[in-house]
């Protein structure tokens, strides 16, 4: 079990430590959704950087979304002093939302108001900058959780179970984001309804693909503007899914646009 100082993970949600479930759970919505490396193109030069925050913002919630990991965390937390100065914003929404503050030794991007930068100090713990493969590749909470102990012959299967449990999290909120707004099915499929395929019809070139690939018979002279409203997603796959297949480029510019669409009442775009 790893003896290191743990990340201040409720820092990194911009949560006080009396966070309820409910509030934790905002928070990672909304701090996954301003992370998230899809938000911009493959070869943006902040992709790594965005990278980096997005592992630690589903790191801080595996941690804290679970009663008995949260606890420990807690426990680990005293014995470190972690976080015992850190004063979390007024309100989730000037954490991830509203004006940001810019990065430096006065305040951190994304809108937290502190003098430190919680997702820096966890970089701190990983050896090196954020952006770095050793620090990409370090988690304090999956070493700590899953009793890995990072040898070189289960690094890379520990990483990939990594991957593959931050991808479940965030398709998890990802798809009650989009039913909690009708882009989604409430039937447990969680497959696109029209309002999504609407809203997906504002972009162009591979999606346009993408959807005529996916619709078999469908004539391509008909897919128009709003008409895309009609189109169901005929091989039953789920709102991320059909995301998750999207070409790079229109990937980035639909999570940009349900982001503006869906969340700007709590999300600084």
């Amino acid at each position: 079990m790893p003896t290191t100082r743990p990340p201040n993970y409720y820092a990194i949600l911009g949560l006080s430590p009396t966070a309820s479930t409910n509030q934790i759970r905002d928070a990672y919505k909304r701090a996954a959704l301003k992370t998230h490396p899809d938000r911009v193109a493959a070869d943006a030069p902040d992709r790594a950087e965005r990278t980096r925050k997005f592992q630690l913002v589903n790191d801080a919630y595996y941690t804290l979304s679970d009663p008995l990991r949260r606890r420990e965390y807690d426990e680990q937390r005293k014995i470190f002093g972690v976080g015992a100065d850190y004063v979390p914003p007024s309100s989730a929404s000037s954490a991830w939302g509203g004006s940001t503050t810019s990065g430096g030794s006065g305040g951190m991007p994304g809108g937290f108001d502190n003098t430190s930068d919680p997702f820096a100090e966890a970089d701190a713990g990983a050896g090196g900058a954020g952006t770095s493969p050793a620090s990409q590749a370090f988690s304090w909470a999956w070493n700590f959780f899953t009793k890995q102990n990072q040898s070189n012959n289960d690094n890379g299967r520990a990483q990939q179970d990594r991957e593959q449990t931050q991808n479940e999290q965030f398709a998890d909120v990802f798809e009650e984001m989009l039913r909690e707004e009708g882009m989604a099915e409430p039937d447990g499929t969680n497959r696109p309804t029209n309002k999504f395929w609407s809203l997906l019809g504002g972009i162009s070139g591979g999606a346009l693909g993408f959807i005529v690939a996916n619709v078999p018979g469908l004539l391509a002279g008909a897919v128009a503007g709003n008409r895309l409203g009609a189109i169901r997603d005929a091989k039953g796959k789920s709102v991320y899914a059909v995301f998750q297949e999207l070409p790079q480029d229109d990937k980035a510019r639909l999570l940009t646009q349900l982001a503006a669409k869906v969340f700007s009442h709590t999300v600084g775009i």
